[in-house]
């Protein structure tokens, strides 16, 4: 007969981190390294080739309009080989706070501003394999100030969404980023599409 599952109140405290014995770099970019470490496990096994990706943080913007829509983005992405419908997000710039980066993306990729924003919280986006976090936010009252300004790369299409109509497409798989989906449901877990759960400002 097997033993009854006892949680551990405390895995993560107890649980000893890996050796990292050697490292070395196979590729280096400036918005991505791919290095290659040689870990020892604390069980004793080696791991000779353990690959980690080195990005930049990023920061995701739960966008509300003035009229309540949501403002977002749709774009081709190339490693699902599909369009995917997304908030404004981007990387955080070497020495940029997490917020002023969450504004400029917002900016850039829609023309939109906004005044009230709220922290939601981070998440890892993958954390056995990538070394940064993606901080998520909400914006609230945003209006349309300029026009939007693509990096060279970017080919993005805005759309202003009412809320039922992008949790309907979340449902249905065209929204399928990880920290998207993850910024849409904490945000609602936080009770702000709710009425009256405006964020403070931050």
């Amino acid at each position: 007969m097997s033993k009854p599952f006892r949680h551990d109140p405390e895995p993560v405290r107890r649980m000893k981190p890996w050796q990292t014995l050697k490292s070395r770099y196979l590729l280096k970019r400036w918005w991505m390294n791919l290095r290659v470490d040689h870990v020892r496990l604390p069980g004793g096994a080696e791991l000779p080739e353990f690959h980690v990706i080195e990005y930049p943080d990023w920061a995701c913007v739960v966008c509300f309009a003035e009229d309540g829509r949501l403002v977002m983005v749709e774009q081709y992405r190339h490693g699902i080989r599909r369009v995917s419908l997304e908030f404004p997000a981007g990387a955080v710039d070497p020495g940029e706070d997490c917020l002023a980066a969450a504004r400029r993306e917002l900016l850039e990729e829609t023309g939109y501003a906004a005044d009230a924003w709220m922290r939601l919280g981070r998440c890892s986006p993958e954390p056995s394999k990538q070394t940064n976090y993606a901080h998520l936010f909400v914006a609230r009252g945003a209006r349309r100030v300029a026009e939007p300004s693509f990096d060279e790369g970017e080919d993005l299409r805005l759309c202003l969404l009412e809320p039922d109509e992008v949790f309907r497409r979340a449902e249905s798989g065209d929204m399928i980023h990880g920290i998207h989906l993850a910024a849409l449901f904490w945000a609602r877990h936080r009770g702000l599409f709710d009425e009256g759960g405006d964020p403070e400002a931050t």
